[in-house]
């Protein structure tokens, strides 16, 4: 064998051996990741909590707070009292016969001193307790029927007319995702027993006519 022919051949075996050593030393593949573990179920509570922070803030910018909630005198003047949120006309306030004088061309309404009774030509309203409470408030309700107390202007969806100040004409015009979040919202706070009185006819005429 020649010289030239003998260095082909130990050039070749060198690369060989250089091929297989570098395919020992080289790191394994790497093992498939395993699948990921599904993540845990919280889409729902998620979805809650989002709907509940919805509805505090259009009840907050849609002022039920001022009527539907007592008052507390602060530095300022009658503000809302954070211990009876939305709970509406205290049974335990007593007022005064409404006042009269009140006329369509004149003084058309007045409200007590927290804004939880009004007196008008409809008679006298009282704001209604709003917190879940079982036997006092909104706690039997559904939200199929304060959705369509809100559509129709009926208590219950279905009674007597909700009376001034009420807006439900406008609160109406919600969506029902903005309802369901206001729904929500009112069963996420404390329930208050507070049995809001009945409201009360106009007055009859001066003579009974």
């Amino acid at each position: 064998m020649s010289k030239h022919r003998l260095g082909l051949v130990i050039v070749a075996v060198l690369v060989a051996l250089i091929v297989a050593v570098s395919a020992v030393a080289a790191p394994a593949p790497a093992a498939p990741k395993a699948a990921a573990k599904p993540a845990a179920k919280t889409a729902a509570p998620a979805k809650a909590s989002s709907a509940v922070e919805r509805g505090r803030y259009l009840v907050t910018i849609g002022h039920c707070n001022d009527c539907h909630t007592p008052k507390k005198m602060g530095p300022q003047g009658p503000e809302p009292d954070p211990t009876r949120l939305l709970s509406g006309h205290p049974a335990s306030e007593k007022l005064p016969a409404a006042p009269a004088g009140l006329s369509p061309t004149g003084w058309i309404a007045a409200t007590s001193g927290g804004f939880t009774a009004w007196v008008g030509p409809w008679g006298v309203s009282y704001t209604a307790n709003l917190t879940p409470d079982q036997d006092t408030g909104t706690g039997s309700w559904t939200e199929e029927i304060f959705i369509a107390a809100m559509r129709s202007g009926k208590h219950l969806g279905a009674g007597r007319d909700l009376l001034p100040p009420m807006p439900w004409q406008e609160v109406g015009q919600m969506t029902d995702a903005d309802l369901k979040a206001v729904w929500a919202y009112l069963r996420s706070i404390p329930p208050i027993h507070n049995a809001v009185p009945e409201p009360l006819p106009p007055a009859a005429p001066a003579g009974g006519h």
